[in-house]
């Protein structure tokens, strides 16, 4: 069993301007997740009446709905730091947030690229690195680099060996796969083309390849072929080729699983002591108070954490 049943799942309600609130109402009343297991960590101003599982209570400001705030900011990062402090203390197995708005915690003062960054700078030990991997079903895919320009993307053979050995243990230990078929993303067209699209794969990947020993990394793979043969196991109900797919930007990993799995994607916190899961969308400002949110994914990130 990955997770202690003594120990309770703590859910941050995230920006109370954006979908959060609604999300987790519908999730829990669907899911119906055993009360002494759940803890929301919010506000019950945003929550109906008949709420039916515990929260502790987080200082709400003002409330914008549909907007960025400094005060959807200022508790959005409240209430993940309070998840952060009781997970630290042992009474947490796991986290889950819902979403908040990148610009809501900025003009909070708080100048972190995302949730992944406050759970990085408040839970890691010594030698611990957040990452970020998404998961639905057999389909995974680990970022390298998070949330950063194109242009300040850099694929560095000590970055690479790093990410795949963390992740590499993440796929032995917590998914129980002995040994797990990993595949690499290229970072240039047609993995560069022998060095005619550009040298990375030349310079940094294939030397990094070398060194990962015991690994069962692929050379740098064209993204767009490697993501076909992805989509065409999901078309035929089929078990992917590879355990995960391993992408060097954002925008390279993510629209692949948000087309093919975007109802039942979990954003997974790997790397830390403690599994942080979310919804695998943001805050849906356009859509707030309309009661249209689709619960599934939020859905998905509870249940992977209920599973034995």
């Amino acid at each position: 069993m990955i997770f202690q049943n003594s120990k309770r799942i703590l859910i941050t309600m995230g920006d109370y301007n954006g979908i959060g609130p609604e999300i987790i109402t519908k999730a829990l009343y669907r899911l119906k997740p055993p009360k002494e297991k759940i803890l929301v960590i919010g506000s019950k101003r945003f929550l109906p009446a008949d709420f039916a599982y515990e929260v502790e209570e987080t200082p709400a400001g003002a409330a914008d709905f549909g907007k960025d705030t400094a005060e959807g900011g200022e508790f959005s990062y409240k209430c993940l730091k309070t998840a952060c402090d009781m997970a630290k203390s042992g009474k947490a197995s796991a986290i889950v947030t819902a979403p908040v708005s990148k610009n809501a915690l900025h003009l909070a003062g708080y100048d972190f690229s995302g949730q992944t960054e406050i759970l990085e700078q408040n839970l890691a030990k010594k030698g611990q690195k957040a990452e970020m991997l998404f998961v639905s079903g057999d389909f995974r895919v680990m970022l390298l680099t998070r949330h950063l320009a194109l242009k300040d993307v850099k694929i560095t053979k000590e970055l690479l060996e790093d990410k795949i050995r963390r992740l590499n243990d993440t796929l032995r230990f917590r998914f129980k796969i002995k040994s797990p078929k990993i595949a690499l993303c290229s970072l240039n067209p047609h993995a560069g083309e022998n060095g005619i699209l550009g040298k990375e794969e030349i310079e940094e990947f294939e030397p990094a390849i070398k060194n990962l020993k015991g690994i069962n990394v692929t050379k740098p793979l064209p993204a767009d072929t490697l993501f076909v043969k992805a989509a065409e196991a999901i078309k035929n109900n089929a078990p992917q080729p590879y355990d995960c797919y391993v992408a060097c930007y954002h925008d390279q990993g993510l629209i692949p699983m948000k087309v093919l799995a975007s109802k039942n994607a979990v954003n997974m916190t790997i790397g830390l002591d403690v599994v942080r899961t979310s919804p695998a969308h943001g805050t849906a400002y356009d859509i707030v108070a309309k009661n249209c949110a689709d619960p599934s994914s939020l859905m998905a990130a509870i249940e992977i954490l209920l599973k034995d």
